[in-house]
């Protein structure tokens, strides 16, 4: 079942039955106290100022098509400022879906590797052929794109160990699929300046997603636990090889900056 799917029928049990709401409520709690008792992080991660990494943080989303599933303009963003900050010439994504963030990419650094499921196994977990074809629709026939097909618990990655200056995990956030994609990132890494940046840390800027939280953590070598990050205003955590200010995440912030939008569109 996708992801479409799945949450419009759990969002219909939920409007039937309120009260299954506490099994979700009751779950992260369950989560978060696990995540407190073994690393003692009961605000999350420390938060670094998007606007105190990149003081002048200015960047354009394209192309983004601002349909379901998608990533946010302010996470596809951040993945291009990241990627400019520290040089980044190889990038490894695990979990495509139309493309857009690899496109982007593709436009600023030397090299893009994505793997994604094979599309006939996204049919058959779906049942929706038109779901999985349209899996790389932005970033297909991109040159400098490299499409790799196979289940990231199961690829063997070790070809490409050693090779990527970033890496972003975006792929199935279940926690068992986190963690171990978090394993394989680190090992994916080329030196010590290399990046990773993990999608849906959050299930919104100010909220804590605990288990992917736990699995982040979990899959990180020990040593490098200090250096994972929130970066604000955005669903993603980072581990960045560099110490930063920063502070507890605070729910329900007063805003103390603002983004400026443009939007434009473009026939595909």
């Amino acid at each position: 079942m996708n992801k479409i799917r799945k949450l419009t029928k759990a969002l219909g049990r939920i409007i039937r039955h309120p009260y299954l709401l506490n099994l979700i409520l009751l779950d992260e709690n369950s989560n978060r106290e696990d995540v407190i008792r073994k690393y003692g992080l009961s605000d999350g991660l420390p938060v670094i100022e998007i606007d105190g990494m990149f003081p002048d943080f200015e960047e354009t989303a394209k192309p983004y098509a601002y349909l379901s599933g998608a990533t946010m303009p302010i996470d596809i963003a951040l993945l291009r400022a990241l990627a400019r900050r520290y040089e980044v010439k190889d990038y490894f994504e695990i979990g495509t879906w139309r493309g857009e963030s690899v496109a982007n990419m593709a436009e600023i650094v030397r090299r893009c590797v994505t793997l994604n499921l094979p599309k006939e196994e996204i049919v058959r977990l779906t049942g929706n052929r038109s779901y999985a074809d349209l899996h790389s629709f932005f970033s297909k026939g991109m040159n400098n794109v490299e499409q790799l097909y196979g289940d990231s618990q199961t690829y063997d990655f070790k070809s490409h160990f050693g090779q990527y200056d970033m890496v972003f995990v975006d792929g199935d956030h279940h926690y068992e699929s986190v963690r171990k994609d978090t394993e394989t990132a680190f090992r994916l890494l080329r030196d010590g300046q290399s990046i990773i940046v993990w999608h849906d840390y959050g299930l919104d800027p100010e909220t804590i997603r605990w288990d992917v939280m736990g699995a982040i953590l979990d899959g990180t070598p020990a040593e490098k636990r200090k250096h994972i990050y929130h970066i604000s205003n955005t669903l993603c955590a980072a581990y960045l090889p560099e110490d930063f200010d920063t502070h507890p995440l605070v729910p329900y912030e007063t805003p103390h900056k603002y983004f400026e939008i443009n939007i434009k569109t473009h026939r595909c």
